[in-house]
């Protein structure tokens, strides 16, 4: 007796990866997946290998398991997938603490942040 399996819910032209627990502010992180959003897959994996941003390196991987899933799993053709979506959310903040003067506390939050990536197969039109 196992679990039902779950209804898939994106279409059957799209996959989707998720990169979590990834430590950068959601508000950077937002820069980097306006490079990529609505672009060819290998255009955005090439954009993403140039980039001088620390983050995109963890953008790449996983813009990279999203194609990876279209052809493994749901059997997309690689050379038409285009990032149609790519949105950012926040995780969790973790809350240090650096020493002021007079025995007060600077705070310091460190926020983590996540981001899906979905990936369509768009067919060229000729």
């Amino acid at each position: 007796m196992g679990k039902p399996a779950n209804k898939r819910r994106l279409p059957d032209t799209e996959a989707l990866a998720t990169g979590r627990m990834l430590r950068v502010s959601p508000q950077k992180l937002n820069l980097v997946a306006q490079l990529i959003r609505g672009k060819k897959a290998e255009s955005a994996l090439a954009d993403l290998t140039f980039s001088n941003k620390r983050i995109a390196r963890d953008v790449k991987k996983v813009l990279q398991s999203a194609i990876a899933n279209a052809e493994n799993n749901h059997s997309l053709d690689v050379d038409d997938l285009v990032v149609s979506e790519a949105y950012v959310g926040k995780n969790l903040v973790m809350k240090r603490w650096h020493a002021r003067a007079r025995g007060r506390v600077g705070r310091i939050e460190k926020p983590f942040s996540q981001i899906t990536i979905v990936v369509r197969q768009v067919e060229e039109t000729a």
